[in-house]
């Protein structure tokens, strides 16, 4: 007996059924759905329905198309020391220590700044440490604040001193309203904190021949930025971001600037190693809540690199499969 089945010819045994014909070819009759001379067989009926000479059959099934997930985030290493997390939080703008920690807590971060200030003399009161456990967290001392190469490394040598600190954030700002990093003060600052033993992280402009520079004066890791601090505008300048990645030897983290977990996500689809935030989470109307979701944007940033994004087309294309239309 000749059928035509899915557009082609086909002979199958006289009086045959359309179960013993699924059974033929391999097919589970409870995940297909067959037409028969443009009639829909109930699955109810498939041993029952004789097929005849002539008849016309379509068996359809879903399609989707590629790997249900990318690979897992692999971690990353900075100065030798290995991360799972991709997050790294600052610790200022708080209401106060206990959302600090709330916040640090669901934003799964391994690795916290915090700034160097004076001891308040009046008491002990409450410190940082009361609330985040160094055994846990790594405290990457910075230099917030500091204006000139001798401010910021005067504040890192007491980091040292305090707690025996060496992996540390530079940052040297160049005026108050941009907070832009200054650039030449920052590369001095970073040659002799790599001379006399420091493992720097270095905030920078997002220049690529600086980046590189700071690399070559024995940066750790380049930390440009993605907009002025604090201002929450997300990555400004994709294009130099990702040539400072394609250049870099060291870890390429994105310091400054995000706003909210789309931005890091962002950041993260162009091959940053990570993302450092404070005051997008600090100022958000629910910190905590914030800190889990920009924990999630890093993580979905980080596969979707891994998977490598489709490319860019002038007009559509189908995303079902135009063979075995009916």
């Amino acid at each position: 007996m000749r059928i035509e089945l899915n557009g082609e010819p086909r002979h199958l045994a006289e009086a045959s059924t359309v179960a013993a014909m699924l059974g033929e070819l391999a097919l589970d009759a409870g995940k297909v759905a067959v037409e028969r001379n443009l009639a829909i067989v109930p699955r109810s009926t498939f041993a029952d329905v004789r097929l005849a000479e002539g008849d016309r059959i379509e068996i359809v099934h879903f399609v989707g198309g590629g790997d249900p997930g990318a690979p897992a985030d692999d971690g990353w290493t900075v100065a030798g020391r290995r991360f799972a997390s991709r997050l790294i939080v600052g610790t200022g703008k708080y209401r106060d220590l206990a959302q600090t920690a709330a916040a640090v807590e669901a934003s799964g971060a391994q690795i916290v700044t915090v700034a160097v200030r004076r001891v308040n003399l009046g008491g002990p009161g409450e410190k940082l440490t009361d609330h985040l456990d160094t055994a846990r967290y790594t405290f990457l001392p910075n230099t917030a604040g500091c204006f000139t190469a001798d401010e910021a490394l005067r504040t890192l040598r007491l980091a040292r001193e305090a707690g025996g600190y060496e992996l540390v954030k530079l940052e040297v700002l160049a005026e108050a309203k941009t907070l832009y990093p200054d650039m030449p003060a920052t590369m001095e600052a970073c040659e002799v904190l790599t001379r006399e033993g420091f493992q720097v992280m270095v905030y920078c402009s997002d220049d690529p021949i600086l980046a590189k520079r700071l690399e070559s004066a024995g940066a750790v890791a380049v930390m440009p930025l993605g907009a002025p601090i604090g201002s929450g505008l997300g990555v400004q300048n994709p294009v130099m971001l990702r040539l400072i990645v394609e250049n870099a030897r060291v870890p390429v983290l994105v310091d400054a600037g995000v706003g909210t977990a789309s931005d890091a996500a962002i950041a993260m689809e162009l091959g940053c190693d990570g993302v450092l935030m404070n005051t997008a989470i600090a100022e958000a109307r629910d910190p905590v809540r914030m800190a889990r979701a920009m924990r999630l944007g890093v993580e979905a940033g980080r596969d979707a690199y891994l998977a490598g994004r489709m490319g860019k087309r002038r007009y559509a294309d189908p995303s079902s499969p135009l063979g075995g239309l009916i």
